[in-house]
Order: C-alpha cells, then sequence, then structure tokens
C-alpha cells in the first residue's frame, strides 16, 4: 500500500479523490473555514499547496467519506480485521480455522523496522514554520489536531513497548515560548498517562516524540482501541501493509515515515494553560492545567505533507475513525459486552453523550403467568456497556430489548426513539448514577469530569401511539412559549433564558476572575433553572400526565431554541444530550420518588437550556467566511 502521505495523495487524486488549492491560504481560520465547507458537501480530500507564512503543504479531509476510508485501506482491512477479532479472542482459530489461517503471518509480517536511511531526517525545521492551523476564532492558538504522540517507558528503547495516543498539541498562544514550548492534552489515566506516573518515580528525563503525518494507517493507530498484547506500530503496520519503519535520534525514537517529528521533553511536574479548543462536541473545551514539552528538535521528510483535521459539531471529518473502528470490531460486540446485540454511540451527539444500545433478555424471555414484560437482563448489560473502556465515558444509555423488534436498528435513530417512546414506563424504565465521571470535555456537568449518567431501559409491547398533534387545550405556563415537534412523541418547548447564560452560542468565555464568584454565578443559575423546571412540570397543562402521556407526548426538551430543535433529528440529539446533566435537568409530569427511585407518571421533561456554566459553541468568524466566499467565487477552491 502506501509508503507516504504524499503516495496516498496521488493514489486519490488517480481515483478523482483530491482537491488541489493553488492559491495562497491563511493557517489562521481560513483554511479550517474551507475544510468545513468541503467536508459539508461530502467533497474530496483537499492538499494546500501554498499554506501562509509556512514553506510546507498541508492535507486535510484525507478520511472525510465512509467511500474515501474504505478506499484507502481497501487492501489491508479485511485482514487486520481477522488479527484484532483474534488478538480479542484466541478460542476463534479453533471454531473457524480457516478464516484465520493467515492471521499470525499478517501480524509478524507486520512488525516494526529499523531504518537505517529514514526518510524523516531529510531536514530539520522550527515550529513557527509550521502550517500553523487555528479552527475557530477563540482557540488558544494553533494545534496539531492529528498527532501520534509516541512515549516509551523509562529505560526502554523497545519499539514494541511504546505507547502512541492521539492528544491534541498546542504549538502557539497563551504563555507558550514559540519554537520552545508546546502543550499536550492529555490526562494521567490514558496511556501516556501511565508513562508519566512511571517518570515521576524515575531519573529518566521523560521523552517524547510526536509524529505528523506518514501513512494513512500511522494516524488512525494513535486512536485504535486495541487488545492487549497487539501494539500500535504492528497495527499500524497491518493497516498500512507495510513495516512500521523507526529510527533513533540520540535518546529519541522517530517514526522512519513520517512527514514531521517533533521531538522534546516532557516536564514532569508543574503544568501550563492549555486551550480554548474548539471540540468535537460542538464547543469549545475550555483553558485547563496540561502537561507541556520543552522541545528539542523538528525533523521533516523530503516535500513533506503538514497532516491536520477541523473538529467541531459532529459529523466531522473524525467521525471516519468511529466509522473505521466499527468496521473492524463490530463482530467482538457480543463477546465484549455479552447479550448485546448493537450499540450505537450517537455521532451527531458528540459520540460520548449518547448510547442507543440493543440487548436481549435471555433468561426470562416470556412470563407464564401473564404479567407484564419488564427491563431485566438488558439493565445488567446496560451496566456493562457504561462500566467499560470508552463507553464508560457515556452519560446517557438508552437500551432496548431486540425480542421486541427483530428489525430495530440502533443506527436509525428516529425509528429507534419511536420504538422506546412506545414502550417506555417512566415510573420504572429510569435508572440514575450520581456524582460521577463524564467526558472532561462536556461541561453540562457538576463540574470538570464531574456529573451523571442514566440508564434508560425498554422492554415490552408497544404501550402508547405517538402524536405530532398539539393537544387542542395545551396550556404552557409565562415564560413557555413556541412548541414544536421533533418527532412523533418528542415535544420541543422554548423556556426563559437561564439568568447568567446566553444563548448565543458565538459568546465570549466571560466567567468572573475568581473560582467562588464562578461558583456563586452557577449556584444561581441552577436554582433558577430547576425553579423554572418545576413550574413548568406542576402547571396545569391543559391535561393531568398520565392523560398526556397516553394521548401521545411521551417527552418535552425544553430549550433556547424549539424551532432549531425541530429542524432536523441531528440538532435534537444534538442539543438534548449535550446540553443536559441527567440528575439535575431530567424531570418529568408527575414525578415521584419511591424508596431512592425516581420515575414519574407522565412524559419525560429534559431541560437542554445553556446554562451559565456552559463551554460555549463554535461559531465561524464572519470576516474569515466573507474572504472564503470571495476565493469560491474566483474559482480559487476547485
Amino acid at each position: 500500500m502506501y509508503s507516504s502521505l504524499r503516495q496516498a495523495a496521488r493514489d486519490l487524486e488517480k481515483a478523482g479523490q483530491l482537491l488541489r488549492i493553488s492559491a495562497e491560504v491563511d493557517p489562521d481560520l481560513e483554511m479550517a473555514e474551507i475544510h468545513r465547507r468541503i467536508f459539508a458537501k461530502g467533497g474530496p480530500a483537499i492538499l494546500f499547496e501554498n499554506v501562509k507564512g509556512s514553506p510546507f503543504q498541508a492535507m486535510s479531509n484525507l478520511y472525510g467519506t465512509k467511500e474515501r476510508t474504505d478506499f484507502l485501506f481497501r487492501k489491508t482491512l479485511p485482514k487486520v480485521k481477522k488479527v484484532v477479532e483474534l488478538k480479542a479472542d484466541p478460542a476463534n482459530f479453533a471454531k473457524a480455522p480457516l478464516r484465520y489461517a493467515g492471521a499470525p503471518f499478517t501480524a509478524l509480517s507486520a512488525l516494526p523496522r529499523k531504518h537505517l536511511n529514514p526518510a524523516i531526517k531529510y531536514g530539520q525545521t522550527t515550529i513557527d514554520q509550521l502550517p500553523l492551523v487555528k479552527s475557530w476564532p477563540q482557540d488558544g492558538g494553533a494545534f496539531v489536531t492529528l498527532p501520534q504522540v509516541m512515549t516509551l517507558p523509562p529505560g526502554s528503547r523497545k519499539p514494541m513497548q511504546s505507547n502512541i495516543g492521539m492528544y491534541r498539541i498546542q504549538l502557539t498562544g497563551n504563555d507558550y515560548v514559540t519554537n520552545k514550548e508546546i502543550g499536550l492534552h492529555y490526562q494521567l489515566h490514558r496511556g501516556i498517562g501511565v508513562h508519566h506516573t512511571e517518570y515521576l518515580k524515575s531519573d529518566e528525563p521523560f521523552r517524547c516524540s510526536i509524529f505528523v503525518g506518514g501513512p494513512p494507517s500511522h494516524a488512525f493507530c494513535a486512536i485504535m482501541p486495541l487488545p492487549e498484547g497487539l501494539s500500535e506500530m504492528t497495527f499500524a503496520g497491518m493497516l498500512a501493509g507495510r513495516r512500521f519503519g523507526y529510527t533513533w535520534d540520540r535518546d529519541w525514537l522517530l517514526s522512519a515515515d513520517a512527514d514531521f517529528v517533533i521531538t522534546g521533553t516532557i516536564r514532569k511536574n508543574g503544568m501550563m494553560p492549555e486551550g480554548p479548543f474548539g471540540d468535537h462536541l460542538g464547543y469549545y473545551s475550555l483553558q485547563h492545567p496540561f502537561p507541556v514539552m520543552d522541545v528539542e528538535t523538528v525533523w521533516h521528510r523530503k516535500d513533506p505533507i503538514w497532516h491536520f483535521t477541523v473538529v467541531g459539531r459532529p459529523p466531522a471529518e473524525d467521525s471516519q475513525f468511529g466509522y473505521l473502528i466499527h468496521q473492524i470490531v463490530k463482530d467482538l460486540t457480543p463477546g465484549e459486552f455479552p447479550g448485546i446485540k448493537q450499540v450505537n454511540a450517537v455521532d451527531e451527539a458528540g459520540v460520548h453523550p449518547l448510547l442507543l444500545a440493543i440487548g436481549s433478555e435471555r433468561y426470562m424471555p416470556f412470563r407464564e403467568d401473564g404479567q407484564m414484560l419488564v427491563p431485566e437482563e438488558i439493565i445488567t448489560q446496560a451496566n456493562r456497556i457504561i462500566g467499560s473502556g470508552q463507553t464508560s465515558l457515556a452519560k446517557y444509555c438508552i437500551i432496548a430489548a431486540g425480542e421486541d423488534d427483530p428489525e430495530l436498528d440502533a443506527d436509525d435513530q428516529p425509528a429507534f426513539f419511536q420504538h422506546v417512546l412506545e414502550r417506555f414506563d417512566p415510573t420504572r424504565d429510569l435508572h440514575f448514577q450520581t456524582k460521577t465521571t463524564i467526558d472532561t470535555l462536556d461541561y453540562s456537568g457538576s463540574g470538570w469530569n464531574g456529573g451523571s449518567k442514566l440508564i434508560w431501559a425498554v422492554r415490552g409491547e408497544k404501550r402508547r401511539e405517538l402524536t405530532t398533534d398539539l393537544p387542542a387545550n395545551l396550556a404552557l405556563p409565562a415564560g413557555f412559549s413556541d412548541p414544536h415537534f421533533v418527532a412523533p412523541g418528542i415535544l420541543a418547548v422554548k423556556g426563559p433564558a437561564v439568568p447568567g447564560a446566553d444563548p448565543d452560542p458565538a459568546r465570549l468565555i466571560a466567567f468572573p476572575a475568581g473560582p467562588s464568584d464562578k461558583a456563586q454565578l452557577d449556584s444561581a443559575g441552577a436554582n433558577q433553572a430547576l425553579k423554572d423546571v418545576e413550574r413548568f412540570t406542576t402547571a396545569d397543562l391543559g391535561a393531568d400526565a398520565g392523560a398526556m402521556l397516553e394521548n401521545g407526548i411521551a417527552m418535552i426538551v425544553i430549550c433556547d431554541d424549539s424551532a432549531f430543535l425541530a429542524e432536523d433529528f441531528s440538532n435534537f440529539v444534538w442539543a438534548t444530550f449535550t446540553r443536559s446533566n441527567p440528575s439535575h435537568d431530567v424531570h418529568g409530569l408527575g414525578a415521584f420518588t419511591e424508596h431512592k427511585h425516581w420515575g414519574c407518571a407522565g412524559p419525560l421533561v429534559i431541560d437542554a437550556r445553556v446554562k451559565p456554566w456552559h463551554a460555549p459553541g463554535l461559531v465561524e468568524d464572519a470576516q474569515v467566511s466573507g474572504r472564503v466566499d470571495q476565493l469560491s467565487e474566483k474559482g480559487l477552491l476547485g
């Protein structure tokens, strides 16, 4: 397959899947704006041949469509899939020896190989000469968005012991000294964090190498959740159809085939502010202290390409990583989660905020005594999902029993919600976990990394017909207005703006300086938000809670813009599940607590309004958009 990113670009060009932009383009916001427009149209990979302020070319949207992702890995993906399946469960070989006959050879032939004359050592440069891509107006500076961050444990020079992860890298801005300091956004519980902890106990310097570019498989290896015993370098080699090449520069390991490698030493103690950064939930991740690396050398190959992407409200180019992961591991789901038939980490909701799952009731498939079927084993299965690996970051896990509809598909979101809302019993089916951890990038919770989870488990016969007709006698309380149906049974209602919050997603980050003041602001907003919802849920809406539910309204979302939610189903899942914290924002008509179990008699009510502590949403810069319009009108964007 491909020995370099340049070779992949040539292959895409032959297939009509590459756009060359020869006009000078500014990496400060302009390149990102162009990328977003072309991605949104399902367009080709983009090669920026003239990057303002840099002698190097840059490329984005490489994985921009499922079809292009499949094309890039068309020759190797089937073999890789078999190796991953075998590594995850060696017993698979005994079950189907013919299927896995070549898998061991595939893995052995992909072991990393040392290069004596590596392409990466063609030349050296400095950070300020790189394409310093800034994606969003409030970003703290320029970032590396597709890095392969490689570290080794103390005392090791064995490539197979390396950890390669994808953690964004801030190159400029904040208090970083240009060309000397860069920021690394990683948490200590991640793979690199294990090495960090080991170095804290060691006298050795914590050396790190950041690879950019190389064969397309190399960036993907940094985010692939691999079975134990399968290294990122081996996986990258298998997917590339070519062994991962490496070399050394003193005590730094370099990717021989990368386009760029930044080497340096991570400070063991002491962090620096990193961010803000427009992130994949569709909001800014705010400024927080993270590790800093002192830069040693910036290497590059001949005629290199700076590989980058632009993240933001999903779907975005990085969504295709999720697609590719699913292609490789989809057959492993029953082994990883016994009884689970399908899991959809909803990309449109930012992946971690919302999981839709289909489970199975294997032990009590029916009741002989005539009692109604109730969720049993699927609750256990949902707990397994939110207690395992990356899916443990899930905030909402909605699970249905597959026996109720063999045709149910968790990827068909409107149909899945309709199935759930037609069947759920709000007095029984909602199970909360409070004061727990959620995704670091999710600011809907009660603190950084802190929030709650909700398992919503549904089983049984259809209970109700859902409606898209407003009740003739609907009476909304003062301050609530503009009801719109998102889908059958789902009603969006505009609520009063929460004090201290600005529902305009383009607002600036404007917290008071002191943390105690911020806490006061949060508290005031939270108290008023709760009062608003209590007023809504206890008001006489023109029908009692049970009647409203049985007449076809199963879910009400209180939001800042009900027309926006109703415009597209993706707007509904994004706004509802990224802007709510289950323990604080899930309410209901006719709510009650019985022996610590919460339920309600009527429609579920979710408060998805913007709160004072939420991070700002991502909005393009109007002037930059105008400049890109001009480039487009001149025919300079292809």
